[in-house]
């Protein structure tokens, strides 16, 4: 095959409609198990984190200065510590939940591929 016949080839692939396959769709129902708990540990995640440096930097007097400030920067940042503590645990709970939800039809797609 030469490299003109490859090219109309790959540019004929990308205006064909598109089948939908028992294996696509095993993909789709994973991510949709997966997608929502990585984006709220993601997102959870960076609030906490910065709220943790927000702490930090109140107090250590990087922002501000005087003692109620570092105190009000040590509780801030003993919150940030606890929520980034929590987010793991919280999206492994999130996970559970969602491959619960989920592994009866994901099973049944995987056993029916695997049998063909």
């Amino acid at each position: 095959m030469s490299e003109k016949e490859k090219i109309v080839k790959q540019i004929k692939e990308v205006y064909e409609p598109k089948t939908k396959t028992k294996y696509d769709e095993l993909i789709a129902l994973n991510k949709r198990v997966e997608l929502p708990a990585y984006i709220f540990a993601y997102t959870f995640g960076i609030i906490a984190s910065l709220i943790l440096g927000l702490g930090m930097c109140l107090a250590m007097q990087v922002i501000g200065t005087g003692i109620p400030l570092m105190v009000l920067g040590i509780v801030i940042g003993v919150i940030g510590i606890a929520l980034v503590s929590v987010n793991y645990p919280i999206f492994l709970a999130i996970m559970k939940s969602r491959k619960k939800k989920y592994a009866e039809k994901i099973i049944a797609l995987s056993d029916e591929l695997l049998t063909k």
